[in-house]
């Protein structure tokens, strides 16, 4: 198993981003038209585990889909847990789960990207540039809300 984390420190309030990613990634879209083409509902209600998401989105410059199961929201702790279980990456990786913390501790909001995954060959490389695609999404949003 591979694990990649990255952290970004957002000035936009820290519980509307979580909220955002907990309980309306559909509104992502809206947001970031370029990189997030569409979140539908395919399964369960928004914000709840069990939950199925399906994203269409462009990485790397290639159109890409992903069915994901919401494993776990932690309002208290202000984490959404998505585990991959259908589309372009599970070409490349074996499982692949990526966790959202957003931490409200401090003056500004640090949000943690995780990404742990296990790659179906010594071939692929790590998920490196889909963490950069994240990590610019994650400043696009911040942006965003704070128009």
């Amino acid at each position: 198993m591979g694990k990649i984390v990255s952290q970004i420190e957002i000035k936009s309030n820290g519980d509307v981003f979580h909220e955002l990613w907990g309980s309306k990634p559909h509104h992502i879209s809206k947001i970031s038209p370029d990189k997030i083409q569409g979140c539908d509902l395919h399964g369960g209600e928004w914000g709840t585990v069990g939950s199925v998401i399906f994203w269409k989105y462009v990485h790397d410059g290639k159109a890409k889909v992903a069915k994901e199961v919401i494993d776990e929201v932690d309002e208290k702790n202000k984490t959404v847990i998505f585990r991959v279980i259908e589309g372009d990456l599970l070409e490349l990786y074996k499982s692949f789960v990526a966790t959202l913390h957003v931490d409200t501790t401090g003056e500004n909001n640090l949000v943690t990207w995780t990404f742990e995954y296990g790659k179906r060959s010594d071939d692929v490389e790590d998920p490196n540039t889909l963490m950069d695609f994240v990590v610019n999404l994650t400043k696009e949003i911040e942006t965003h809300h704070l128009k």
